[in-house]
């Protein structure tokens, strides 16, 4: 184990810090379960099926009811006539069959709408995670040269009382130390606060689900092979491609649903006339009046419109306008995916290969170079000028080495998003 690494595993093992590592694949599954923005985005899912019920309605039947008397001032009585009516529309065209479809497009459309959100989210999480582990480590790397420096100090103290250095050197030793102090207290602060931006994407503060979690930053390396295979995963599972595709379906079946519209709808009523008779009288002269036997009297009505409106045929024209729409935004997502596919391939192996040169090479080369300037100061072979400046370019090192780390996190993730997976780190 390195002294990088020992400090790191010290440093999480400080009080306080003992817990289970967390892994990026445990906070994402908890960033799907509590997200505050994905269950909002969640019940739009709700709604629409929703809307598959609210089509299958049929139009409502409508009961009318009328009353009338006769006007006959001869009669000693009026006889009420009572026509009560049962009209009911029908639809045709396949109306209801339309929307019904419509309305499931609408809920597939709404699903990958989500989906869609959903690997933003994705992105937003990897992001987030990679930068909390970078933060965390260079807090962790400069603890350590903290400490050399902290012993550089107490060795020139003992040197400058036996007389091998001057005050100046020692002034010049605590200097340093007391600078790279602040800068290691910036550091800590920022690893706070990256460590804080997990709380967001969760909906809750991270230590409320996880107490006391300490972020378990290995990256697994990722290729996914071959170009062309990528490509073909992407077009089928990508976000974006899908909600396009989502949406050209959602536009036809509304297109079909104008066109089924636009056919006319008969209303049938059946209707009853029913008049209450009367006895036979006399009327205001005397004269007798003969009466009448109760009549009742069955209609049935069949109205259907003059569909001089359809003549105009814009609706049909704008349904179909938004299905090309919806067409060429297919094809453009479909570009956009390839593209995107190719640029994280390429980005994901730049990432890697600046990562293996630190790992391989540049790390262990800065490390020799401090450990040998180090012993070649106390033998008073080096100045301390030469010293710090190596175990400046060796911190430097090691952040470009985070930093690349980081990178090459992000990029593996941004790969895995742009052909449709849920991203592994």
């Amino acid at each position: 184990m390195t002294r990088f690494n020992w400090l790191l595993a010290a440093w999480l093992a400080a009080p306080g810090a003992m817990a289970a590592p967390l892994s990026f694949d445990t906070y994402l599954s908890a960033v799907e379960h509590n997200s505050l923005e994905l269950q909002a985005q969640q019940q739009s899912i709700t709604s629409a099926k929703a809307g598959i019920g609210i089509a299958g309605l049929r139009p409502d039947p409508q009961f009318s009811l009328g009353a009338g008397r006769e006007a006959v001032r001869s009669l000693p009585r009026h006889p009420l006539t009572w026509t009560p009516a049962l009209s009911m529309t029908i639809e045709t065209g396949g109306k209801r069959d339309a929307r019904i479809k419509a309305a499931h497009s609408n809920v597939a459309l709404a699903e990958e709408t989500v989906a869609g959100f959903k690997s933003a989210l994705y992105a937003s999480s990897a992001a987030a995670f990679t930068e909390a582990c970078r933060t965390r480590d260079v807090a962790a790397r400069k603890e350590q040269t903290l400490a050399a420096l902290s012993k550089v100090v107490a060795a020139n103290e003992v040197r400058r009382k036996a007389g091998d250095v001057g005050g100046i050197e020692l002034l010049q030793s605590r200097v340093e130390r007391d600078q790279f102090r602040a800068e290691l207290l910036q550091a800590r602060s920022d690893a706070q606060g990256a460590q804080l931006a997990l709380s967001p994407l969760l909906g809750k503060p991270l230590e409320e689900v996880f107490p006391q979690a300490q972020l378990a930053c290995e990256v697994a390396s990722f290729d996914g092979g071959a170009t062309s295979a990528l490509l073909a995963q992407a077009l089928e599972a990508r976000s974006d491609v899908r909600i396009a595709r989502a949406a050209l379906d959602n536009q036809r079946d509304g297109a079909a649903l104008v066109r089924a519209n636009r056919s006319v709808d008969p209303t049938v009523t059946l209707g009853l006339s029913a008049v209450r008779g009367y006895h036979d009288g006399v009327d205001g002269n005397g004269a007798p009046v003969d009466g009448a036997a109760r009549s009742r009297a069955v209609t049935l009505t069949l109205a259907v419109p003059i569909a001089l409106s359809r003549r105009d045929h814009g609706d049909v024209v704008q349904a179909e306008a938004g299905v090309t729409q919806a067409m060429l935004a297919l094809r453009q997502a479909e570009l956009q995916a390839q593209i995107q596919v190719r640029a994280a391939q390429l980005q994901l192996h730049a990432a890697q290969d600046k990562l293996a040169r630190y790992r391989d090479g540049v790390l262990a080369d800065a490390q020799k170079v401090v450990d040998g300037l180090r012993l070649s100061y106390f033998s008073g072979n080096a100045s301390l000028l030469e010293w710090l400046a190596a175990q400046r370019s060796a911190d430097d090192a090691w952040q470009g080495y985070l930093q690349a780390r980081a990178d090459a996190a992000y990029a593996s993730a941004q790969l895995q998003l742009a052909i449709g997976r849920r991203p592994v780190l």
